[in-house]
């Protein structure tokens, strides 16, 4: 904790920079309370999240209008901000121990091996993977930004990726056993890239969580030691333990309900195994209909003539929105067409799911973190 009592809040130091030394100093610092709080930012997020979140200091230099966080938050992660101006999610050095340690026990990670940070640590997949070489009494292995040939000559023992970074060593056809563990997480894997890797070597473990989670919370399905899930009525996923976060920036009361977060993700849980369905926000009402995006990016994602793939919804004036498929075409000399596409989907979804209207796009627009930036693609750009 913050050991300053002269100052009831704890100064918050926002520092701009890609990820390095310098940086796994001062969050080693926020953890043990013998530093400030730190908000990491990367040059191209910094200038939204600064004027939301308001720290104290910037790489070093008082703010006027700063101002500090409750004694117990050790770092704050801006939100993407994809829907709107950034959150900040408060996280305590005790949930971002927790969270590290319940994922060191569940891949039997051992003190000294070492994890590779090829993640923006201004995301918390990345923060965690410094957290998780703290508790592992090793030096974590930085890259300012991912490249699969230098990934691969890492050392490391275990690392973090999105599912574009895990194809991109995928189609090198490289020896993936290199890592004793890859926790893929950040989007949903496209189907078959996860037995590709694994072919290849790979010890692949799934994640499941967010920000207010302190990263993953769920993996392979399962959730970590201490970690309680369940559905609500609303069919929304429910967390609760140790790994939740302080509170949200500047918003008031906390969210939490009962020591419950609700998420804003559809999920089933059968055999005490967690399977995602999709975020709540990108169901696509139309004609009365609701589809769930996720599941019919995931049929088109198989077929032959589609390399990467998202559905989102767009204004309709007969049936309210339409469904639209983007689409990243396998070889844009012979792309599929939006009859091939329907008649493959309406034979592995309800009919109202198959699209009404095809994009084809080179590839995919993305946010930092890996995830597809919906936003951008409802926008037509």
């Amino acid at each position: 904790m913050w050991r300053n009592p002269s100052h009831p809040d704890r100064p918050l130091h926002a520092m701009v920079q890609p990820p390095g030394p310098g940086l796994f100093t001062a969050v080693r610092d926020a953890l043990s309370g013998d530093g400030p709080a730190v908000l990491p930012l990367t040059p191209g997020q910094s200038a939204s999240a600064l004027a939301a979140l308001r720290p104290t200091h910037v790489d070093g230099a008082p703010q006027d209008d700063g101002q500090g966080v409750p004694p117990d938050v050790a770092i704050v992660i801006a939100t993407s901000g994809s829907t709107g101006a950034p959150k900040g999610v408060m996280l305590s050095a005790t949930a971002l121990r927790a969270s590290a340690a319940a994922s060191l026990r569940r891949v039997e990670a051992t003190k000294g091996e070492r994890w590779l940070c090829c993640l923006p640590v201004s995301h918390v997949s990345g923060l965690q993977v410094l957290v998780r070489a703290l508790l592992s009494d090793s030096e974590p292995i930085i890259h300012p930004a991912f490249d699969p040939h230098e990934v691969l000559r890492s050392g490391a023992h275990h690392v973090s990726l999105v599912p574009t970074q895990l194809h991109r060593l995928v189609e090198l056809g490289a020896d993936l056993s290199v890592f004793r563990t890859i926790l893929l997480g950040g989007a949903a894997p496209r189907p078959g890239l996860v037995a590709r890797a694994r072919d290849l070597g790979a010890r692949i473990v799934t994640t499941y969580g967010m920000s207010e989670t302190c990263g993953g919370c769920v993996y392979d399905g399962q959730p970590l030691y201490n970690v309680d899930l369940k559905i609500g009525d609303d069919g929304l996923i429910r967390i609760a333990g140790p790994v939740l976060f302080s509170g949200y920036r500047f918003s008031g009361p906390s969210p939490l309900d009962g020591g419950w977060f609700r998420t804003s993700d559809l999920g089933e849980l059968a055999g005490g195994r967690l399977r995602v369905l999709g975020r709540a926000d990108d169901v696509i009402n139309t004609g009365g209909e609701k589809v769930v995006a996720a599941a019919v990016t995931a049929v088109l994602c198989t077929h032959p003539e589609v390399a990467d793939a998202a559905v989102v919804g767009t204004p309709d004036q007969e049936w309210g929105e339409r469904v639209t498929a983007v689409v990243v075409p396998a070889n844009p000399d012979t792309p599929p067409t939006l009859p091939q596409l329907r008649a493959y989907c309406r034979d592995r979804l309800p009919p109202h799911a198959a699209p009404r209207d095809l994009r084809l796009v080179p590839q995919l627009p993305l946010l930092p973190n890996g995830k597809t930036d919906v936003v951008r693609l409802r926008a037509g750009t």
